[in-house]
C-alpha cells in the first residue's frame, strides 16, 4: 500500500562510465541442461567516466548461455584498476534478445564492488548497462554504465 512518503516518479539514470573491454575468441563449452554454453576470456581494455577512469585488467571472463528460445544470458566477472590504483570488481549480468526482424534488447545489471575510500559509493548504487559488440571489426565490446537516481 503506497504511503505519502513514497516517491511516485520512475527512476532516471545518470552516466557513470563507459568501457571498451577487449576479448579473446569465444570458446565452446558444450550443451548443458539450460542451453549451449560458451566462455569469452577478457584480455584488457580501458574505462572512463566523470569521476573514475582506468584499465580493464586481463584475467576475467564472460560466461554465456544460449537458451533454447534464442535469448543469450551473459555473466561477466572481471576487475578494473582506476588510474589512482584502486581495484574494483565488476559483475555484469546481461540479457540479450535479438529476434529476427524485431528490435534488439540488450541490457544489464552491473554490480561494482569497491573498497572503502573514494569509490565506495559504487557499493550503494543500482547500476544498469548497455552492451554493443564491436566484432568482427575489433575484438571488443563497448559497455555503458548508468546509475539509477
Amino acid at each position: 500500500m503506497p504511503t505519502a512518503a513514497m516517491d511516485p516518479r520512475p527512476p532516471a539514470t545518470e552516466f557513470v562510465y563507459e568501457a571498451l573491454v577487449e576479448v579473446a575468441p569465444r570458446q565452446d563449452m558444450g550443451r548443458g541442461p539450460l542451453g549451449h554454453r560458451f566462455i569469452v576470456p577478457i584480455t584488457g581494455g580501458r574505462f572512463d567516466g566523470p569521476t573514475l577512469r582506468g584499465t580493464v585488467l586481463p584475467g576475467g571472463a564472460d560466461r554465456q548461455l544460449l537458451r533454447d528460445d534464442g535469448v543469450r544470458e551473459l555473466d561477466a566477472l572481471y576487475e578494473l584498476r582506476t588510474d589512482d590504483g584502486v581495484l574494483l570488481t565488476v559483475h555484469n549480468q546481461v540479457l540479450i534478445d535479438d529476434p529476427p526482424g524485431g528490435p534488439r534488447y540488450a541490457f544489464s545489471h552491473v554490480r561494482v564492488t569497491a573498497p572503502e575510500g573514494p569509490y565506495a559509493w559504487l557499493n550503494r548504487r543500482v547500476l544498469v548497462g548497455t552492451l554493443q559488440n564491436l566484432q568482427p571489426e575489433r575484438p571488443a565490446v563497448h559497455i555503458r554504465v548508468h546509475q539509477l537516481v
